[in-house]
């Protein structure tokens, strides 16, 4: 396994990277075949202004890339944090593995397999709200602010842009999960409708899409099928 840190704007001394390599192992343990991590290191300016450091982690393996990063007044602190969000990522990702994997039954609904263990209270809320989704990948996209009017208003719109992934549901649930997001945007690859996979209790997921012609259809339930491992 391989292990790369690198510093933009701000140094990087040894002992940041033997910390790094130390709390790195605990990802191959966790993750399927690990096979390089990314630490980046950056100062930047956070909305007020205030320089503060943001660290990104990045897991390379055999299966899609899983990333978090974290933003604090000193570099191990946000290196903590974005461990933690990445080790839970990757926690989820083997759990749901397992989940698929026990047994040669048939594979079952997510809900059906964990009715039995305890909800885990996810973060923030289960949004079917855009605006969330936008606001968590902030750094991510091209970003246009304007007013509502040209009056004195205290009431802005943020507009973001992301490319257009078209991608089955359970890949979107895959990347939802991978980024640590409650929700995540996609064109279904089936349907081709502007759709958004959600977070609900447990492990149970939801999905949301816009019809082209403005018909509803009936709610519809079925299993979760692995793409990839991570």
């Amino acid at each position: 396994m391989e292990l790369n840190v690198q510093g933009r704007n701000v140094a990087v001394p040894e002992r940041f990277k033997e910390y790094a390599e130390k709390k790195s192992e605990r990802f191959a343990q966790l993750g399927d075949k690990v096979q390089t991590i990314e630490v980046k290191v950056t100062k930047d300016n956070g909305v007020s202004g205030h320089q503060g450091i943001r660290v990104e982690i990045t897991v390379i393996g055999r299966g899609p890339v899983v990333r978090a990063e974290a933003r604090s007044d000193d570099k191990f602190a946000a290196f903590d944090e974005a461990y933690a969000k990445l080790i839970e990522q990757l926690r989820r990702a083997r759990d749901r593995r397992k989940i698929h994997r026990g047994g040669h039954q048939r594979p079952i609904a997510v809900h059906e397999a964990t009715g039995s263990l305890p909800v885990l209270p996810s973060e923030g809320l289960p949004a079917p709200a855009i605006e969330e989704e936008l606001s968590a990948a902030e750094d991510e996209a091209f970003s246009d602010e304007y007013a509502l009017s040209d009056t004195p208003t205290p009431v802005e719109i943020r507009r973001k842009r992301f490319p257009a992934d078209e991608l089955s549901v359970d890949e979107a649930v895959d990347q939802m999960e991978l980024v640590g997001h409650d929700f995540f945007l996609f064109v279904d690859k089936e349907t081709q409708e502007p759709s958004a996979v959600y977070r609900r209790k447990g492990w149970e997921y939801g999905v949301i899409s816009l019809s082209k012609d403005g018909t509803a259809a009936e709610e519809q339930t079925r299993a979760y099928q692995p793409q990839a491992s991570v």
